[in-house]
């Protein structure tokens, strides 16, 4: 068995810290006199002394470098136990939700997916929406350190051709995540600073513009409203759509950007791909609203950009009822959140890199097929593919398929019907938000699904989240046996 001490620490730090940042919200409540605020107060004191003293109890186990078991472990802890405490507050708050409800939001929020069971939100006190967000928020800038340091050094899902770009930096793997995250911090906030500027500029009054600024920067889509960003329809989805493709981006290339270095950026070519099929999708959608629905020109181009550019990154926000727009559209919304944004960033999904590296290996293939005497190697970036990115990113898209057919079955068995089913277990393992059909589409939500449905599709949301092959390497035997 080998040692929890120093996985209980790190997670027993990040507990404490989350009750910490309880205390934001608090003041929020406090500000707008809302008696709301005592429940934010005892939220962060469970949560920061039972952090505190995990960490306590574990520190004497501290070393200065987690090993591959180690690693994994943590990893999914704690995007395990941070929403057992974010829900804290669900549960104590005036959602009065049960605790698989509270649980399921805080999963969505943490995961970014941007599901929600809650309705009602126009009515919720300030600092419980604010809470929400942050949570969101927090899994942003998360799962983008996760990106860069985690999953690179398991070699998950094809992440290893990204280890230790940009970044000079050795050592065990800790040391790193902290160098990496101080410097990914910065441009996240500063991306957030200027979101909620933008916000401001067309019209959102202050509160509404740092909640759509957290949800929008991590791509994350809960909104203060039950109607989403319909609440706010006409130039800030402009801006919302803007700022959704920057989070989509690799943080890596606003790294080197701030250190005055623009070439990486402009020639990374899966940049270039993931805002070629954006437009490409845009322009298609906005094509077929003119011509088939009889949408005016602008408007039709701007519901396209935003309601296109929210589900592929993922951030799930919903301006209209794109159902209502016909067989088409909903198919392509459907496809568009399978395909995600790119690598390093906040966005979700199967990300664009692993698309380009599946068609160069069946380019190169086809040529072996035609040419069986010739030598064609697939290549990335002009660089050949090693042989364990290209078995890892395989291994990736049968699992992605896998488990979206599990979980689909699994859904239908508790009673939803297909289109829930495997719309629902899409949303969930692409970490999208919103579904098809009228329960958990753009304008429904998740509050009427039964509790099993709930817990599968948290777990699917975690899957998702943490790139499949983490969580289910736990799930193995021989990892447990050393």
């Amino acid at each position: 068995m080998f040692d929890l001490r120093p996985v209980g620490y790190v997670i027993g730090l990040l507990v404490a810290a989350l009750g910490g940042t309880m205390l934001f919200p608090l003041l929020v409540d406090f500000a707008h006199t809302s008696a709301h605020w005592q429940v934010f107060f005892e939220s962060a004191v469970i949560t920061a002394t039972t952090g505190g003293l995990i960490a306590l109890a574990c520190a004497n186990g501290v070393k200065s470098g987690l090993s591959i078991q180690q690693t994994f472990l943590l990893t999914t802890s704690v995007w395990v136990v941070l929403p057992v405490f974010g829900a804290i507050p669900f549960v104590m708050g005036a959602t009065d939700a049960r605790f698989v409800d509270a649980f399921f939001e805080a999963m969505s929020g943490m995961t970014t997916t941007g599901s929600t069971v809650f309705s009602g939100l126009d009515d919720l006190p300030r600092g419980l929406l604010f809470w929400r967000s942050m949570l969101q928020w927090f899994g942003g800038v998360g799962i983008i350190v996760v990106a860069m340091v985690f999953l690179p050094e398991l070699k998950v899902g094809g992440m290893q051709i990204f280890r230790s770009e940009a970044f000079e930096t050795s050592g065990k793997v800790l040391p790193r995540a902290a160098e990496i995250a101080s410097r990914i911090s910065v441009i996240y906030f500063a991306l957030t600073a200027a979101c909620i500027i933008c916000y401001l500029v067309v019209g959102m009054d202050g509160f509404d513009a740092v909640n759509h600024a957290l949800t929008t920067v991590s791509t994350g889509g809960f909104s203060t409203y039950d109607a989403s960003f319909g609440a706010y329809q006409g130039p800030p989805e402009y801006v919302a759509s803007v700022f959704m493709v920057l989070a989509s981006l690799p943080f890596v290339r606003f790294v080197q950007l701030a250190a005055g270095t623009a070439r990486p950026l402009l020639q990374d070519s899966q940049v270039r791909t993931y805002l070629l099929i954006n437009f490409v999708l845009i322009v298609v959608l906005a094509w077929y609203r003119v011509a088939v629905n009889g949408d005016l020109p602008e408007h039709s181009f701007r519901e396209a950009a935003f309601n296109v550019t929210s589900i592929i990154t993922g951030t799930g926000y919903a301006s209209v009822d794109y159902q209502l727009w016909g067989a088409f559209p909903v198919a392509l919304f459907f496809f568009v959140g399978l395909i995600g944004g790119c690598a390093g960033s906040t966005c979700c999904s199967i990300k664009v890199f692993r698309y380009q590296i599946l068609f160069a290996s069946i380019r190169a293939q086809i040529r072996n097929i035609h040419s069986p005497h010739g030598v064609f190697t697939p290549r990335y970036e002009g660089r050949p593919i090693g042989e364990d990115v290209l078995f890892s990113v395989m291994a990736f898209f049968v699992m992605f398929v896998v488990s979206l057919g599990v979980v689909s079955v699994l859904l239908a068995m508790t009673g939803l019907d297909f289109i829930t089913s495997v719309s629902g277990a899409a949303t969930a393992l692409a970490n999208v938000g919103p579904g098809l059909g009228p329960t958990i589409g753009p304008t429904g939500n998740f509050a009427t699904i039964n509790d099993t449905a709930k817990w599968i599709l948290s777990f699917a949301m975690l899957l998702g989240r943490l790139e499949l092959m983490v969580v289910f390497v736990l799930l193995t035997p021989k990892f447990w046996r050393g």
